[in-house]
């Protein structure tokens, strides 16, 4: 008779334990979130100080812009990136046209497919290819050497000599990457636009004469200016994004190794966000401007 009162009583106490077990999990689930969203704002205010700063630093001309700071920038951003940007643009446009062109000539309209091609690497493939590819070939570059020169207290000894590392580090290098990545981005548009005229017109055999017609038709000077200003804001965010990464990032190779990393997936991430909405803003200014009758089957 005693076995049914040990079993009552312990099923009160079973509940209550799972009862304090789910509060307890959720009372943790909030205090992760809650120090989650803490360093996420902290970061950001962290992040917004750092562009403060970079800002700042842009009037010091005579400390950033010297011949020995600038120009290394600008060939390791540009010249030794345009290789790379130019191969990725053809492969797109080839790709694009073996893709399209099948679907194009079902319905009879394969003429048009070099105004699909081309406005696509234009307004949006062009720019977000060129960014992606610096990101993880430039971003993260300078995201470990940042890392490396604060590891060994390099940023250190350059402030106890009373020197800027904002102004004479990071500013060349968030120069070079606005003013290298638009021209990187025309290379890639242009490789791109011939990979995808290549394999529409002397691979399948297209009329060259609607090819060339639909893509004047659809590929303005619109268009291509939305391309160029969308890299712009590509470049900048990536350059700021990987210097500020590189310079707080933890001590050790473990930490510059994660800094890299971090700065790649925060500069795609950026990018992508950005390419989002400036391609609605895109979308609204080119109604008004145009009356929403820019297509390709009009």
């Amino acid at each position: 008779m005693s076995e049914p009162s040990t079993t009552a009583a312990g099923q009160p106490n079973a509940l209550v334990r799972g009862i304090a077990g789910i509060g307890e999990a959720i009372i943790d689930s909030g205090r992760f979130i809650g120090k989650w969203l803490f360093l996420m704002v902290l970061g950001a205010a962290e992040f917004s100080r750092f562009v403060g700063s970079v800002l700042s630093g842009l009037p010091h001309v005579r400390t950033w812009a010297r011949h020995d700071r600038i120009f290394p920038q600008l060939y390791f951003v540009g010249t030794t990136s345009i290789p790379v940007l130019a191969i990725t643009g053809a492969f797109i446009g080839m790709t694009l046209a073996f893709e399209g062109y099948p679907q194009f000539r079902a319905i009879g309209q394969e003429g048009r497919l070099g105004g699909v091609i081309n406005i696509s690497v234009v307004k949006q493939l062009g720019p977000v290819l060129a960014g992606v590819m610096l990101a993880g070939r430039v971003g993260c570059s300078l995201a470990a050497e940042l890392g490396s020169m604060r590891v060994t207290e390099q940023l250190d000894a350059m402030r106890a000599m009373a020197s800027d590392p904002i102004r004479v580090l990071v500013v060349p290098r968030v120069v070079a990457c606005v003013v290298m990545i638009p021209i990187l981005t025309v290379v890639s548009n242009l490789c791109g636009v011939l990979g995808g005229l290549l394999i529409t017109i002397y691979f399948y055999g297209a009329d060259k004469e609607q090819y060339f017609y639909y893509s004047q038709l659809l590929v303005n000077w619109f268009e291509i200016a939305q391309g160029l200003v969308k890299s712009v804001f590509f470049g900048g965010a990536m350059g700021l994004i990987a210097c500020y990464k590189g310079f707080n990032c933890q001590p050790g190779a473990q930490g510059v190794g994660r800094a890299t990393t971090e700065a790649f997936v925060a500069s795609f991430l950026a990018i992508i966000l950005l390419g989002l909405v400036m391609a609605k803003v895109g979308v609204d200014i080119g109604q008004i401007i145009y009356g929403g009758n820019t297509s390709v089957f009009r």
